[in-house]
């Protein structure tokens, strides 16, 4: 049961009644396995996708790197000749032992030497990495989503694209907001505009609300290259090993600007953020369209 998502049948007993419209049901309209929960992200990824063709006037191409058929589309030219931003979603298992070739790793820094680039990596939360079954357990307490197992890490080809691209981030837990009181809505983002130069979280007040979102830690490597442009207040009701340790926010967005040899920049945010599945407002669209002009 652990490390794998959800099927679209487990979805819908989970979140009863909210896909029971034969839209979803329906196994005749749409797939109930695994293939049917994963579809419901590209579902989720339109309004992002509209927004930023509405802005730039260029539609957004969404690619997968291995699909449904097994079929795999490598980082190359193809995808990167004649592109400008680069967002990659880490929302593969690590038991799929995906990594990025050596080929793709340069590609991607090829096209970091281009004037106006912008890489955005989001490798997904990291929940159960402890061998201790009792902080697994804590952790499953903490989000508090019965579709998410006591184990479920992701982010494999991501960590692995960032590594061979020396991006001092990690993704680590799977951690829940706080949200303002009696909504749904997380909590305001800490936002270090003082940092914030190129304006990335101009008019950008929170983010939105997911149960179990990564802290992007900053590798000592990185203390120089890396800045922290906004840290998420953690739901502090229920226990966490990161909590009892003494952190009380974890970073959601960490930005790198030129430099090192790169002529674009990096940013690394969760994929969430650029989903309509958990929620969007005027603060995240903000965040949306300022990736879209930042350049």
């Amino acid at each position: 049961m652990d490390n794998r998502f959800s099927t679209m049948v487990e979805v819908r007993r989970v979140l009863w009644p909210a896909y029971e419209s034969p839209q979803w049901s329906d196994a005749r309209r749409f797939q109930q396995g695994i293939a049917g929960s994963l579809e419901l992200f590209f579902w989720a990824w339109v309004k992002f996708q509209q927004v930023i063709e509405e802005v730039t006037g260029n539609k957004v191409p969404m690619f997968q790197r291995v699909d449904q058929a097994g079929f795999s589309l490598p980082l190359d030219e193809r995808v990167l000749g004649d592109a400008d931003t680069l967002l990659i979603f880490g929302l593969d298992h690590d038991v799929t032992e995906q990594v990025a070739a050596p080929e793709e790793i340069e590609a991607v820094r090829a096209f970091l030497q281009r004037e106006g680039t912008c890489l955005v990596l989001g490798p997904h939360h990291d929940v159960g990495h402890s061998t201790d079954l009792d902080e697994r357990a804590q952790e499953y307490a903490h989000h508090g989503d019965a579709l998410v197992p006591r184990q479920q890490r992701f982010g494999s080809y991501a960590r692995s694209l960032m590594k061979g691209l020396g991006i001092p981030v990690e993704n680590r837990w799977g951690l829940r907001p706080a949200v303002v009181a009696g909504t749904n809505r997380s909590a305001p983002l800490t936002v270090m505009s003082d940092l914030d130069t190129r304006g990335w979280l101009t008019g950008v007040q929170n983010f939105n609300f997911h149960l179990h979102l990564p802290h992007y830690a900053v590798t000592p490597e990185g203390s120089r290259s890396a800045r922290v442009l906004a840290k998420q207040p953690i739901d502090r009701t229920r226990p966490h090993p990161f909590t009892n340790a003494g952190n009380t926010e974890f970073n959601a967005l960490v930005w790198m600007p030129p430099g090192d040899g790169r002529a674009g920049d990096v940013l690394v945010a969760d994929s969430t953020i650029f989903s309509t599945l958990f929620g969007a407002d005027e603060s995240l669209v903000r965040f949306w369209k300022n990736l879209a002009t930042a350049h």
